[in-house]
Order: structure tokens, then C-alpha cells, then sequence
């Protein structure tokens, strides 16, 4: 009776293994944000194409476990006469930080590489190849930046401009969708998009710098903006440090935020870990029926 009885248990979690197995996974939501623009400058984020060579502008944030990315949105800057029809393609790359997918040996031609982005993007979507989607909200018909970022990326020693300059435009925000989403373990990544304009070039706006708790998501720890244009790749530059100067030099965020879920293994954990012990007291009582 004791035997049978056994049996019964075993194969009962045994099912309950078998269903941990195949129950797909719960999953939590997921936000990160680095909150509002703060006007402080607007840095070239561009597609190659129109005789323009592409410029790309970078900033990180930090995942603690296996997150599933499915959209982002982030702000910026068109010319002030450009309708919004005039964006015509939208990118968005992931970087991990440098050295990782990265030639290693210094070029000489910036003045540091430590905890820039990577050499080459990890992943990316494009709306060119329908991996991303996107639509574009004006929020301010007049929006000015104090500084600026967009032809001015020099290698050593011509690297610390000052800037380009104050800037007023179209103050608009683009929101995304990815066909596929971005699966990125626990890292330190750097979220770079780029915009394509018909006319004209596409200025993302700064945030706060540390985040601000009352809008955004504080994370340590938090690297400022880098960027790099199509003459200066692989290396990239610090916006502030490397670029805009000064003393002390100013830091940079740049304003996006990042959706998705966060797969959560632990109720569908617990049930596989029980069903492995059913299993095992499975083979254990099929061996008494043997052996009896």
C-alpha cells in the first residue's frame, strides 16, 4: 500500500514536472527612463545617405537580468521648417561597453577608450529592413539647445571644440517598435538610434545628468554621452569630456527610455525543480516494484 502509494506521488510531480517544462514563462514588466529634456545640448544622431556621413550619438544604461527589449522612444531636434514626413527611416543599435566587440590596441586618435561603446554594434533594427517601426509626435514647435554636437568630431589633437553652438528646432519625440525584440542579458549597454531625414539632420536632446529619481531611473553606474561620426569610427569621443571642454567639463544623458519585460523564472523554477524530485521518486518506486 505504501508502495502504491508512492507510485501515485511520483507520477503526480512528475506531470507537475512535465508541465514546467512546457508552461510558457510569467513575464514582468519592464521600464527604464532617463527622463525629459534638459536643453542643455542637442548631439547629431544620423543615417548615412543624401552625401551625409552617418554620426551616431551613444548613451548607456544597465540591465540586472535577461530582459526582453520591445520598443523604445527618445527625443530630439528637426530643423525648425521641416514637417514631421520628413523622417524618412529610423535605426537603433545596441552597443556593449568597450573592450567587448572591440579591437583592443590603442588608434591614438582619441584620447581614451575606457567605458566607451564597442568598436561594432552587438545587434540593431532598421525600418529600411521592417525589423522596426516607428511613429514621431511633435511636443514643442520651439525648442531651444545651448550647445551642440554635429560636424565638430575631430580626431587628436583637434578633438575639444567648445561645441557648435545653440540651436532651436522642432522639438519632437520618437517612439519604436521592434519586430523582433532586443533578448539582452544582465550588461552594460549603450542605446544608440539614428534618424534620416529628406532635409536636414536629426539633434538628440540631453537629459539630466545623474537621472532624476522624480522622472527617470537612477542606475550606477551612469556613463556619460560618447559619439562618433563615419570618419572617426571605430573610436568614439565624450561629448562632454573630449568635445565640449572646459573646467571642470560638463556630463551628459541623453533622453530615451527603453520597454519590454523581464522574464520571471521563479514560480515556473519552483515547479520544475519539484517535478525533477517526482521524477526521481518515480524511478525509485518503479525500482521497488521491480525489486518486490
Amino acid at each position: 500500500m505504501i508502495k502504491q502509494t508512492l507510485f501515485k506521488t511520483g507520477t503526480f510531480l512528475g506531470v507537475v514536472g512535465l508541465y514546467a517544462f512546457s508552461s510558457p514563462l510569467k513575464a514582468d514588466s519592464f521600464f527604464f527612463s532617463t527622463g525629459s529634456p534638459d536643453g542643455r545640448i542637442a548631439t547629431g544622431t544620423r543615417i548615412e545617405g543624401g552625401g551625409l556621413i552617418e554620426v551616431e550619438s551613444a548613451d548607456d544604461f544597465v540591465l540586472n537580468q535577461l530582459t526582453s527589449i520591445g520598443g523604445a522612444s527618445f527625443t530630439g531636434l528637426i530643423p525648425s521648417g521641416v514637417p514631421l514626413s520628413s523622417i524618412s527611416a529610423v535605426n537603433v543599435e545596441i552597443y556593449r561597453v568597450f573592450p567587448n566587440d572591440s579591437v583592443v590596441a590603442p588608434s591614438g586618435n582619441v584620447p581614451t577608450r575606457v567605458n566607451s561603446p564597442s568598436d561594432v554594434a552587438l545587434d540593431s533594427r532598421e525600418s529600411a529592413a521592417g525589423t522596426l517601426s516607428f511613429s514621431a509626435g511633435l511636443l514643442n514647435g520651439s525648442f531651444t539647445a545651448a550647445n551642440t554636437v554635429l560636424n565638430g568630431i575631430n580626431r587628436l589633437p583637434n578633438n575639444k571644440t567648445g561645441g557648435e553652438g545653440p540651436v532651436t528646432g522642432k522639438e519632437v519625440e520618437l517612439n519604436v517598435s521592434f519586430a523582433t525584440p532586443f533578448e539582452l542579458p544582465a550588461d552594460h549597454y549603450f542605446f544608440v538610434p539614428q534618424v534620416e531625414l529628406t532635409d536636414g539632420s536629426f539633434l538628440w536632446l540631453s537629459a539630466p545628468k545623474p537621472v532624476s529619481a522624480a522622472e527617470g531611473t537612477p542606475f550606477l553606474p551612469d556613463l556619460q554621452t560618447w559619439i562618433r561620426d563615419g570618419n572617426l569610427d571605430p573610436d568614439w569621443l565624450r561629448i562632454g569630456t573630449d568635445i565640449v571642454g572646459g573646467g571642470p567639463a560638463p556630463t551628459f544623458n541623453a533622453s530615451f527610455s527603453l520597454r519590454g519585460t523581464i522574464p520571471d523564472g521563479g514560480s515556473t523554477a519552483g515547479l520544475f525543480a519539484l517535478g525533477l524530485c517526482g521524477l526521481g521518486i518515480l524511478r525509485r518506486s518503479h525500482g521497488n516494484r521491480e525489486i518486490h
